[in-house]
């Protein structure tokens, strides 16, 4: 299985994992550690980036906002705009210790937004990078197709799409589609082939997780 960062795959057992992003994760977040570690290879001081669909307890745009330039969090809960409201969720759902943890870091980078994906806040080209981690499988069809042209639209013309998504409840070649056809490309390899040594749950009837990294291809 190709390690390089760059090859989009299913992430496999052996992968780099990290167990701490602030907090310690919990165990039930299966892919987090695999995915968070991954996604810490696209992180550079100059750029600014959007966390979609963050989530309010997950750590990784608290993460991206002590080494990035700028960093935009964006979710559909009302509850994002309101950093008491940030940190009570994260107590309630992680812990006390977690949520102190959070809330002792720097967030002068940090500006969140109540958003749908298929209709973002920002515009055209804001973004150096795009992060969007495990929220595609919660969209229908219609809706990540509109969220995938959003991506589009505020990616800027030399920046990265970061992505991760549960399979099967992603279908891969119907992804695949609407990608290609929102104008990404891959930026490296490309490994569709499901490995024995997949990272896996039994919850939901069985899940893998697959990573992408793409970019804009160029204009006809």
């Amino acid at each position: 299985m190709p390690t390089h960062p760059y090859v989009s795959r299913f992430f496999v057992t052996n992968d780099a994992r990290r167990d701490k992003l602030i907090y310690d994760l919990p165990e039930a977040w299966w892919s987090r550690p695999y995915e968070y570690a991954w996604c810490t290879n696209f992180i550079s001081p100059h750029d600014t980036v959007l966390d979609a669909a963050c989530g309010i307890s997950h750590p990784l745009k608290f993460y991206l906002a002590g080494f990035s330039s700028e960093v935009y969090a964006c979710d559909l809960d009302a509850r994002i705009l309101s950093w008491d409201a940030v940190i009570q969720e994260i107590a309630d759902d992680i812990g006390v210790e977690a949520a102190a943890q959070v809330d002792e870091r720097k967030r002068s980078r940090l500006h969140f937004a109540q958003a749908d994906l298929t209709a973002l806040p920002y515009a055209d080209e804001s973004f150096d990078t795009i992060f969007c981690i495990s929220v595609l499988e919660h969209l229908s069809l219609a809706d990540a197709v509109l969220a995938v042209g959003e991506f589009y639209r505020t990616l800027n013309g030399e920046g990265l799409l970061v992505l991760t998504f549960d399979h099967p409840t992603v279908n891969l070649p119907q992804m695949n589609d609407v990608l290609l056809q929102a104008g990404f490309q891959y930026w490296g390899d490309t490994d569709f082939t499901l490995p024995e040594d997949a990272v896996r749950t039994e919850q939901w009837g069985g899940l893998h997780c697959f990573r992408a990294v793409l970019k804009k291809a160029p204009r006809q």
